[in-house]
């Protein structure tokens, strides 16, 4: 199986518990890779027939301008609605939150849901 992948996507969003976090727009970056055939694709040069990853990154963006708690919410809400609205059987979806911890560049989730 044939993979369509998006690196270091950066989505500024209002992300976090502390109430100080609620007031601020923080950047998330996303590494996403979506299973999927592109043979078709390849052979007619049709964007219809695999997956417009600038189509998913308007996604991703657009599911970021709500506000969200945890990482772990986004990741999930993010994997669901890839699975459902693009030609994916499996999703792989990593995200850090660069300088939430001063200690670390960067902290984070990484999920895979799907046949993998």
């Amino acid at each position: 199986m044939d993979k369509v992948f998006i690196s270091a996507l950066q989505v500024p969003t209002v992300i976090g518990v502390y109430d100080w976090e609620k007031q601020i727009h923080q950047t998330l970056v996303f590494d996403i890779e979506m299973k999927t055939d592109i043979r078709q694709a390849a052979a007619t040069d049709d964007l219809q027939l695999t997956i417009d990853y600038a189509a998913v990154c308007q996604a991703v963006t657009e599911l970021c301008a709500v506000p969200h708690q945890l990482l772990e919410t986004v990741a999930e809400k993010t994997a669901t609605m890839l699975l459902q609205r693009f030609p994916t059987t499996a999703v792989a979806i990593r995200i850090g939150k660069p300088g939430a911890v001063p200690q670390a560049a960067t902290v984070g989730v990484s999920i895979k849901r799907g046949d993998w």
